[in-house]
C-alpha cells in the first residue's frame, strides 16, 4: 500500500536583493553618482517609454521572483517609500557597478578608455 506525505510549504516572509546593474531597480537614483539610468536611452523599450532609473529596460529577475512569491516587487533600499512594514518584506540593495570582490570596479576602469 502506497503512502503519501503532504508537506506544507511556508511562504517566503521577505526577499532581499544584492547585486549589480543586472538586478538594480533604481538605487542609483538616490545617490550622487554619474552612474545613472534616469535618462534616454534607458526606458525606451518600456510601455511608458520613460527612464525609470533601472539599468534594464523593463522587468528584471527579482521582479519575476517577487511575482512568483506573490509579493510586490522590491523597492530600492534608498527609496523614501521603503519604510516600516514595507521594509520588513524585502528591499533591493543592488546598485550598478558594485560587485562582491574589492577589485570589481578597478577591473572595469582598467578596460575602459578614459
Amino acid at each position: 500500500m502506497a503512502t503519501s506525505t503532504i508537506t506544507q510549504v511556508e511562504a517566503a516572509r521577505a526577499f532581499f536583493v544584492f547585486g549589480d546593474s543586472l538586478v538594480d531597480n533604481g538605487n542609483n537614483n538616490f545617490l550622487a553618482t554619474t552612474a545613472r539610468a534616469d535618462s534616454p536611452p534607458y526606458g525606451i523599450d518600456t510601455p511608458s517609454r520613460r527612464a525609470t532609473g533601472r539599468f534594464s529596460n523593463g522587468r528584471n529577475i527579482p521582479d519575476f521572483i517577487s511575482e512568483a512569491l506573490g509579493s510586490e516587487p522590491t523597492l530600492p533600499y534608498l527609496s523614501p517609500q521603503l519604510t516600516g512594514d514595507r521594509l520588513l518584506v524585502g528591499a533591493n540593495f543592488a546598485s550598478a557597478g558594485i560587485g562582491i570582490l574589492n577589485d570589481t570596479g578597478v577591473q572595469f576602469l582598467k578596460h575602459r578608455a578614459l
